[in-house]
């Protein structure tokens, strides 16, 4: 049996709570930190993250708090803050992070301006962590839910991951260990971007082939554009890659399937049912990396060009139908 541990949650949006359930639900004590100190007042009395997840009650095992002193005793953190965030909030962090603390990262992208994995935002941060990523094809609904789920827990070491996979496993969600840490960064990255053309390809009608053949199309350049940072091909084939990127281009439970699935309708980013999402933060430091490293990311250069205006969605299509003809491999 696995020893029972304390998990200290950063973030108290979907994701975080979700989280912190399964966290609960493995037997573990659980710290749940808030931005303000209303939403943590809130959650501890209505027992429920009302704004994200109507509905799901709380585990009696969860504590919400707005102070980052809370979780200064935790073993493990769970960092559930959007990409964007990251190096602004974790600064408040600092002082309670004890040297070779792991702390998960869970959010999925590139940093816009730096162009960094996220993994290397918390080492300039937190020099002193022991990081390791969680990534894989899951909505936060299904997991509050206790809905099966498969992820992918990736360290420096397998034994790294494997205690705290361990700790976080249960019935219905179930993560396999890797020490791919830049491979399933990236899967994770990626796909959002790659979620997005998905999207507009639905939402102008073009049919399922196309969508099919943009999924396909899109998992090749993500192996591209994963090689030159040394990610293995079987952890893109697998549930943090391949897996992820076919769950976020199949359904509109995905903020960036859906705001590709808005902009081919004739919408925009500033729609109020969508806003921005981390594909299209992701979007433009993506190409960025390509062209500096010669990577041909076609795909990812459209959904870029589409969200800066650059060009018409109806020119990308046919800017990528009108390529020139080459071998698949």
């Amino acid at each position: 049996m696995t020893h029972r541990k304390t998990f200290g949650v950063i973030g108290a949006g979907a994701w975080g709570t979700a989280l912190a359930l399964v966290a609960a639900r493995a037997g573990n004590d659980v710290v749940l930190w808030a931005r303000t100190p209303e939403t943590a007042a809130r959650m501890a009395r209505d027992r429920e993250n009302a704004a994200r997840l109507a509905g799901v009650h709380l585990d009696p095992a969860i504590r919400t708090t707005a102070r980052p002193e809370d979780l200064a005793a935790a073993d493990i953190w769970l960092l559930a803050l959007p990409a964007q965030a990251m190096r602004q909030a974790l600064p408040a962090f600092e002082p309670h992070a004890a040297s070779r603390r792991p702390i998960v990262i869970t959010a999925k992208g590139i940093e816009r301006g730096t162009n960094h994995l996220l993994t290397d935002v918390l080492a300039e941060v937190l020099p002193q962590a022991e990081p390791l990523v969680l990534s894989g094809p899951s909505f936060a609904i299904d997991v509050a839910r206790g809905l099966p789920t498969a992820v992918t827990l990736a360290a420096r070491t397998l034994e790294t991951a494997r205690p705290i996979a361990e700790a976080l496993g249960t019935t219905s969600f179930r993560p396999y260990i890797s020490d791919d840490l830049a491979g399933v960064q990236i899967g994770g990255a990626i796909k959002n971007v790659l979620a997005i053309a998905a999207g507009i390809v639905v939402g102008r009608e073009l049919g399922e082939s196309a969508r099919a053949a943009t999924i396909a199309r899109a998992f090749a350049e993500l192996t591209r554009f994963a090689r030159p940072f040394g990610a293995r091909p079987e952890t893109l084939a697998g549930l943090s890659g391949l897996g992820d990127l076919v769950l976020s281009c199949s359904s509109p439970q995905s903020r960036n399937f859906k705001l590709g699935l808005t902009i081919g309708c004739g919408g925009g980013l500033s729609d109020p049912a969508t806003g921005l999402t981390e594909g299209a933060f992701t979007a433009g430091a993506a190409v960025d990396i390509a062209d500096r490293e010669g990577i041909d990311v076609p795909i990812m250069r459209a959904v870029a060009d589409i969200l800066s205006g650059k060009a018409a969605t109806d020119a990308v299509i046919a800017r990528l139908m009108q390529r020139p003809l080459k071998s698949e491999g």
